[in-house]
């Protein structure tokens, strides 16, 4: 059993987790852990080697180590993520399996559909791997989420993407269309565009030089239900790109924050889903995002409320708590293996489209029996 108290013993008290890598992402859960103390406790990073090990402890204050084995034997912990290169995180999470050491691996859990049919063989079966795709969790996406789930829009049948890449955006619509494992068939094409890119990851740059930067499209239709998918690279910091969603339903739309709706027989109503955050002109509180709603309803409450998180850390967090409460208490998995399996299946479809010039169907796998 995952929750089984003899392998993880601590009930009570902060989630304790362990990391493997020392990349980028791993910055974030250490991070978290800091802002949140009272939810968690970052055990230690395994890194490959001692000169990172010492990095590590210098910059991040937690404990190092380059030997699995070793750390496990220390710091026992609730589970363990994986932030490690795709090329090796398949290896990872199965090692960690073969120790019935619970995972939270980073996304996507596999490179190719040979690499995700060979990891659910050799580990979904477990029952022990969930996969940290937080974007369902952000605050806005959650709060969307809660709004279809009054019905308010009828039956939701179109979903646009445009603000993440590849699975990310895939987990999106497959979250916003309520799809699980269907059969999709995938029609893309990219194209290249000149567009100016003043923000990277490494931050604001000096050269407002444009750039040729492709905007992939695609269409997903699962039948009864389809999904446009649509991203240009970097635009996830690009800020003279914004961000869309749009929902559309029998009876409605939503599109981003504003909801359009049929009331009833000549009654069409617009609202407007709505941040209430502190800390702006005369209030005393720090800055923070405290709920979401629409007018009438509490949509979305931050349960990190203090801790003065951005909302993408909100989103790791919550997949980050979620998982803890799943090993611990047997609660609902925050993302199974499965479903981060189909994201990856569907965003390869988009790519495969894109090479070919054709349609790709995918079609039932394994993790989806």
């Amino acid at each position: 059993m995952v929750n089984d108290l003899t392998t993880h013993p601590h009930k009570h008290g902060p989630i304790r987790f362990g990391v493997i890598g020392s990349g980028y992402r791993t910055g974030a859960f250490v991070r978290i852990a800091e802002r949140l103390p009272d939810r968690f406790t970052c055990e230690g990073v395994v890194t490959r080697t001692e000169a990172r090990a010492d990095e590590i402890l210098e910059n991040w204050q937690v404990p190092a180590y380059t030997d699995l084995g070793t750390f496990l034997e220390r710091h026992p912990v609730d589970f363990m993520i994986t932030s490690t290169p795709i090329s090796v995180t398949p290896d990872v999470i199965a090692d960690l399996v073969g120790r019935e050491v619970p995972v939270l691996a980073e996304t996507p859990p596999a490179k190719d559909v040979e690499s995700l049919r060979s990891l659910w063989s050799t580990v979904g079966g477990s029952g022990l791997v969930q996969v940290a795709e937080q974007y369902p969790f952000a605050p806005g996406n959650a709060a969307r989420r809660a709004l279809l789930d009054t019905d308010v829009l009828g039956r939701v049948t179109w979903a646009e993407v445009s603000s993440t890449q590849w699975y990310h955006a895939v987990a999106l619509l497959r979250q916003m269309l309520g799809i699980g494992f269907e059969p999709a068939t995938v029609s893309a094409r990219t194209f290249t565009l000149p567009v100016v890119d003043p923000q990277t990851r490494a931050g604001w740059a000096e050269d407002l030089k444009v750039v040729d930067r492709s905007t992939t499209v695609a269409t997903l239709d699962f039948g009864d239900r389809v999904g446009l998918y649509d991203y240009t690279d970097n635009q996830v910091r690009n800020p003279v790109r914004a961000n869309r969603m749009v929902v559309r339903g029998t009876h409605g739309e939503l599109v981003d924050d504003h909801l359009t709706r049929l009331a009833g027989p000549k009654t069409p109503l617009e609202s407007d889903l709505r941040r209430l955050r502190t800390g702006e002109y005369l209030d005393f509180e720090a800055p923070d995002l405290y709920q979401i709603g629409d007018g009438a309803q509490v949509l979305y409450r931050n349960p990190y409320y203090g801790a003065c998180l951005s909302e993408e850390d909100i989103a790791v967090g919550t997949v980050m708590e979620r998982t803890g409460h799943w090993v611990r208490d047997n609660a609902e998995p925050p993302y199974p293996l499965a479903s981060a399996a189909q994201d990856q299946l569907i965003a390869l479809a988009i790519k495969e489209s894109v090479r070919t010039g054709t349609e790709v169907r995918t079609d039932a796998e394994p993790w989806a029996r």
